[in-house]
Formats: structure tokens, sequence, C-alpha cells
């Protein structure tokens, strides 16, 4: 694979899920038996990407515990013949070279992003947004960069979604290239219905040419008063091309306290362990 490094932007203060959030990262928060940050990593692993560059910000030391190693529980494992349990320790410390970047004012996605430019700032890199979590055959990151590899450019995540949720993302117009692949031409961030140009919405995996730090540079705070990632890849069009993928698989949105709390159910459901628990007290038994 081309790409090699892969950013996340994790600085959000997750007040959707106030107060477990005033002190622990949203993205430690469990999805059955991991933090949802967990499945963007291994998700980053599996499509190539050997370097990780968390951007983070106050309120998020939980994470770099959550990757670092912990000599007092590994060596109290160890003592007490708890192999499986040590050796899964050793495994999460060992599992990827992680940088951390601090992102130190909340100003939105797109200033997440240029603050990985000292790392990332030579070839083009990964964005995963740890709230949409995918299960699929082939990682969604590693889809995006199949594409990516075969026809250049900058490669974003796309899914059809229904009208009403259209103003919950950026949106995307286009025509298509090949089946489930799009050549943008336009895009919105947030759009009214009525001014959606499709309803093709980005979701969150990213290939990103490094030429977005210099747009985003020059980029003026737009919706919700942020810098918006969207607007600098709409002026990137000007540049580059910029293809969308309809990603093969399925997305858990967990940015959301309804959203979590409905991806938890449905993956434990479909664990052979957990699928009676989840069923006896739905069932009220």
């Amino acid at each position: 694979m081309s790409v090699k490094k892969c950013l996340f932007p994790v600085a959000g203060l997750g007040t959707r899920f106030l107060p477990v959030t005033k002190e622990i990262a949203k993205e430690m928060l469990p999805l059955v038996n991991r933090p949802i940050i967990s499945y963007g990593v291994e998700e980053a692993l599996s499509s190539g990407c050997g370097d990780i560059i968390m951007i983070t910000g106050r309120a998020k030391n939980s994470i770099e515990n959550y990757f670092d190693r912990s000599f007092e529980l590994e060596d109290l494992l160890f003592r007490r013949g708890k192999k499986e349990l040590y050796e899964m320790m050793l495994k999460i410390s060992n599992m990827a070279e992680i940088l951390y970047i601090r992102q130190r004012e909340p100003l939105g996605l797109g200033h997440a992003v240029l603050c990985g430019e000292p790392v990332c700032k030579d070839d083009y890199f990964g964005v995963i947004l740890p709230d949409d979590v995918f299960i699929s055959d082939v990682p969604v990151l590693s889809q995006l960069i199949q594409v990516h590899d075969r026809l250049g450019g900058s490669v974003v995540a796309l899914e059809v979604v229904e009208p009403e949720k259209i103003s919950r993302y950026g949106v995307i117009a286009g025509v298509e290239e090949e089946p489930g692949i799009m050549k943008i031409s336009d895009m919105v961030e947030k759009p009214k219905l009525e001014d959606a140009p499709s309803n093709y919405a980005i979701m969150g995996r990213y290939v990103l040419s490094p030429t977005i730090f210099s747009l985003l540079k020059q980029q003026h705070a737009g919706t919700g008063g942020e810098i918006q990632l969207t607007d600098a890849l709409r002026n990137l069009l000007k540049y580059e091309p910029v293809h969308g993928v309809v990603y093969r698989g399925r997305r858990f949105d967990c940015g959301t306290q309804k959203g979590w709390l409905s991806a938890n159910i449905q993956l434990a459901l479909e664990d052979p362990v957990l699928r009676d628990v989840v069923l006896e007290v739905v069932n009220g038994k």
C-alpha cells in the first residue's frame, strides 16, 4: 500500500456524552469488549498504515495510557498465571507506533488535520474519524487506498443517506466513473435538503493529499464557526482530483449516545457469548 501514515482527530470534548466524558475520552468508551478507538487503529494497521498520529486535547490521557505499557498490571497477571490476559495486554501496548500531537484549541476537524502537517506533509496520508466504526471484510480505509493507488488523487468514503439525515454531513456532487466510485466535482458541508447536490454523504474515512495543508492554512471558519475539512477539499478540487468510494461494509455511528448504545447492542447480539445476555434482558427474563 502507498499510504503509510494515518491521522486520528481525537481532541473533541465529547459533550454529547457528558458527564462521563468530563474526564474520560469518548474514544475510550467501550464498544462490546474494547474501546471505540481500538477499532479504528486496527483498521489503519490492517490497511498498511504503520505510523499512527493522534491529534489530542486535554482529558485525553486515557488514550495514551491504553496503548502504553502497564508494567504493574502485566506483572500481576503474569504472577497469577493469567497467560491469556497477560498476552492480550502486551499485544495492545505493541499494537502500533503512535505519535501524539496536541490540538490546543477546538477549532474544528480541518484545524485538527492541519495539526498533523509536521508529520504528514510529504506524502498522502489516511484520516480516520473513530466515531465511525466500520465492520467490513476489506477495511474501509484499505478500500480507499486501493482506489488512490489506481486512480490517484485524494479519496473519501461515501454513503447514500436518507433525506432527513442530509444536513448532518458533507455532501458531494459528481459522476460515477466506475461502479461505486465517484469523480467528485463539488461538495457542501451540512447543507439543507433543498441545497444538497446529491444524497452521497462523506463518512469518516479519507486519503488526503499533503496539498490539503496549504489550503487549510488559508481556510476561514465555516459552518459552526469551525475550520471545515470539507471546505478545504472543495478548494482542492481546483488542483487535484478527488474521488469518492461507496464503501462496502457496515457503519456504526458511535458519536452519539443513541448510536453508541445501538452499536453495542447490535454487535453484542452477534457475539455467541453475549447474545443470550442481551436477549434475556430484552425479553425481561
